[in-house]
This record gives structure tokens, C-alpha cells and sequence, in this order.
């Protein structure tokens, strides 16, 4: 059976979700949420304590998930909460389990989630991190020193294809590119002008790239977003059906995005905010 990396080589369309792990020690509530999407989606993402907030380890929830769901994952690995060991040791033991599709990100910094007096490490940034596991691959660690075992992972990254300068993010990708990326994610985009506006910009990325798809709850949850997230806006005319329709309407604005990024792209990642239900309802009713 193909997996994602094979998916993407084809150019096959190709959907993810992401999850985030229990604020506990048992994994059963989450293989219930996930357990309708087994034959809904190409891989889950494991979130890594998503805004600081500490949460189940992303590589051991990968690993069961795999096991038990037989789903595949592609776990989050923040710079924030390991040195540049601890981050080689955690990508070998991954790798090792049979987790092999990595999102590399920076971290949110401590300081606004529920343990703020925790301390931020950030030995190296996300670029960095993707050349960590670019050099794993290779056979070497950081240091430069062999491995008795090289690894092959799939490395992610993240993209914002609805940034202000669109030059200097495309700059940016071609970094992580260049460090040893194969893959990207995005931000959810709510305006396909905005898609269109990154595609004629970058036409041609030398590497798949899934966009961001985020099924809006309530007008509550855009507003918030708006003020609140940078890169990421909901146009005034998405407010306005929101504020009519509520939840109907965002699952409507949902569905019109998704079949016209099917047209454009060949991927979707779905951020469900906590609402797998959400997500299983856009899907089959597409």
C-alpha cells in the first residue's frame, strides 16, 4: 500500500489532519476521534504540545496510532523543548518505532501556555532542525560524527502562502529546500484569491505542498483568529456568512474551498480546532 511520500511523488491529491495528543496518560480517547478519518484521510498530524501547552509525547502517540489505527502519521518536533541532543536522540527513537514523516517547527515560547515558568531551548530554529534530520539521513549527526544506522525521513516544514511579502516567504521555503525539506504544510488559507496569488507567484515548487484547510466553527472563532493569529486572515465576506449561518456556514465555505483547491493543488491539510466531527462531515459530504 502507497504511503504519503509515494501519494505526493505521484502528485496523487492527498488529505491530512491534524490532532492534538491527550492532556493525559491514555491514548483511547484520541483513537476514537481519529478512528472514523482511517479511511478518510492519507496521514494524521501528531501536534508537539500545540501553543505550550503540555500535552502526551507526538512520537509515542504516532507510534500507537500507527499500531493500533494503522494510520499514518506525520509527528510534530519543536526546537522549543529540546537541546540538539535530545532532538537527535528523539528522531532516532522515532525512527526506530517506524515514525517516519516529521513536521520540523521553531515552538511556541513558553511564556503563553500553561506552564510559562518552563524554559525555551532553541538550540537551532526549524531550518535548523530540518538540517539535524537531513544530516541523520546522511548517516551523520550534528557533529558530524557517524551513525551506526542512517535514517530515512520524510521531512516537512511549514509555509504561509497568504503572507504580506510573498517574495520573502518563497525566499524562505527555498531555504528549507535547500536544508533538506521534501515536504510542506501551510496556514489555512479562507481566500482562494490568495492561493491563486501564491501559485502565480510560485509556480513550479520543487516539492509538494499541502494547503491549509480550516472548517470554521463560528464567527467567534474567526474574529478570534483574525486578531489573534498572524498570517492568517478571514475575509469580510466569510464574517458576514458566518455571523447568518453559524457552524452550517463555515461547513459550507469549507466545502466551496475544498473543491476548488482540488482543482489547484494536490493536497489539503485540515485543521479541525478539537471537531473530528467536523472534518468527517466535510469529507464524506463533499
Amino acid at each position: 500500500m502507497s504511503g504519503l511520500r509515494e501519494k505526493l511523488d505521484r502528485k496523487q491529491f492527498v488529505v491530512t489532519v491534524e490532532v492534538e495528543p491527550p492532556k493525559g496518560a491514555s491514548p483511547w480517547g484520541v483513537y476514537e476521534k481519529m478512528r472514523p478519518l482511517t479511511r478518510l484521510v492519507d496521514a494524521v498530524n501528531i501536534a508537539d504540545s500545540p501553543m505550550a501547552k503540555m500535552r502526551m509525547s507526538p512520537i509515542a502517540l504516532a507510534y500507537l496510532v500507527q499500531k493500533e489505527l494503522g494510520l499514518e502519521t506525520i509527528f510534530h518536533l519543536t526546537c522549543r523543548d529540546r537541546n540538539i541532543l535530545g532532538l537527535q536522540s528523539e528522531l532516532l527513537g522515532a525512527y526506530a518505532l517506524g515514525v517516519k514523516n516529521i513536521l520540523t517547527l521553531t515552538g511556541d515560547k513558553p511564556g503563553q501556555g500553561d506552564h510559562p515558568q518552563a524554559t525555551g531551548v532553541y538550540d537551532v530554529d526549524s531550518t535548523g532542525l530540518i538540517k539535524t534530520a537531513n544530516f541523520l539521513n546522511k548517516g551523520r549527526d550534528y557533529s558530524g560524527n557517524a551513525l551506526d544506522t542512517s535514517t530515512d525521513f520524510f521531512i516537512g516544514a511549514v509555509a504561509n502562502p497568504t503572507a504580506s511579502d510573498l517574495e520573502r516567504e518563497i525566499e524562505r521555503i527555498q531555504v528549507k529546500i535547500e536544508a533538506g525539506a521534501g515536504f510542506f504544510q501551510t496556514q489555512p488559507i479562507f481566500d482562494i484569491r490568495q492561493l491563486e496569488r501564491f501559485l502565480n507567484k510560485f509556480p513550479n515548487p520543487p516539492v509538494p505542498i499541502i494547503y491549509g484547510l480550516m472548517p470554521l466553527k463560528s464567527l467567534k472563532l474567526a474574529k478570534y483568529l483574525n486578531a489573534n493569529v498572524p498570517g492568517v486572515h478571514v475575509p469580510e465576506n466569510l464574517l458576514n456568512r458566518l455571523e447568518s449561518k453559524g457552524r452550517e456556514g463555515g461547513l459550507e465555505i469549507a466545502r466551496e474551498l475544498l473543491r476548488e483547491m482540488r482543482q489547484m493543488v494536490h493536497g489539503v491539510h485540515i485543521f479541525p480546532m478539537g471537531d473530528i466531527d467536523l472534518v468527517r462531515t466535510l469529507l464524506i459530504g463533499e
